[in-house]
């Protein structure tokens, strides 16, 4: 009898949680493809992601002549960024870009399309290969939408990834200087001076180049540099490391 008991009071949880979609919502009863998509609007106003991508995946895949198939392909992107699930959201944007390239929601899926690459870059010590097909696909966006209200947002994004890529590749340099690799370090050093010298980090590529100069046997060169470090960049801690070194090196050149 206890069990029977037991088995009564879940059922009524039980029939509600299959009502309520994620997020506790009762999804209402859909009479019609435009409820459908009104519907998933709402939900995706509320952040209530996953109700939204259900009635959006359905309504993508069974409205395909619809006026409206080009906003439900965009909506269901900007879910998908929601959750994070940044793989699906990149293929929802390049799939509204491909097959519907005059919707008036291409100009933000070009842009949320970097948004959804970003999303899968690693940190900077791994592979930035998501990280370079973001800042593509930002820079494609500010010329193919250059009034597009977004742009700035762009810029914003394109300064971050260019600012990793640019750590990627001094933790290079840095690498080869630990090894005593000196000319391996140079490359990336200067790569990341000629690429991403408008970037934070170039007082730290301005260090590399000159601990370089100094493990090549270029001592007054070194020294140079970083006194060059130590005057333009006071206030930084780059500053206090170019001091040592250069104290290091003079102690030795005595």
């Amino acid at each position: 009898m206890r069990a029977m008991r037991r088995i009564a009071w879940l059922l009524p949880c039980l029939t509600a949680a299959v009502l309520v979609g994620c997020g506790g919502h009762v999804l209402p009863e859909i009479h019609s493809e435009a409820d459908r998509l009104s519907t998933a609007r709402r939900l995706y106003a509320e952040r209530e992601y996953a109700g939204a991508i259900e009635l959006l995946k359905t309504y993508t895949e069974s409205a395909g002549g619809s006026a409206d198939v080009d906003d439900a392909i965009y909506l269901l992107g900007a879910c998908y960024l929601g959750t994070h699930d940044w793989a699906l959201a990149a293929v929802e944007f390049e799939r509204l870009l491909k097959d519907y390239p005059e919707s008036d929601s291409s100009a933000a899926a070009s842009f949320r399309l970097g948004q959804a690459y970003y999303g899968q870059s690693r940190r900077a010590d791994f592979d930035q290969e998501y990280t370079l097909k973001a800042v593509e696909q930002w820079q494609s966006y500010l010329t193919s939408y250059p009034n597009h209200w977004l742009q700035g947002g762009a810029r914003g994004k394109i300064h971050e990834a260019r600012t990793r890529l640019a750590r990627k590749l001094v933790a290079t340099g840095n690498l080869y200087l630990k090894l005593k690799l000196p000319q391996p370090a140079r490359v990336y050093f200067q790569r990341a001076l000629d690429e991403y010298g408008d970037t934070e980090l170039r007082p730290r590529v301005e260090l590399g180049l000159a601990l370089v100069d100094a493990r090549q046997g270029k001592r007054d060169q070194a020294i140079a540099g970083l006194r060059e470090i130590e005057s333009r960049y006071p206030s930084l801690p780059v500053a206090k490391d170019a001091v040592r070194e250069r104290r290091r090196l003079e102690r030795h050149k005595s």
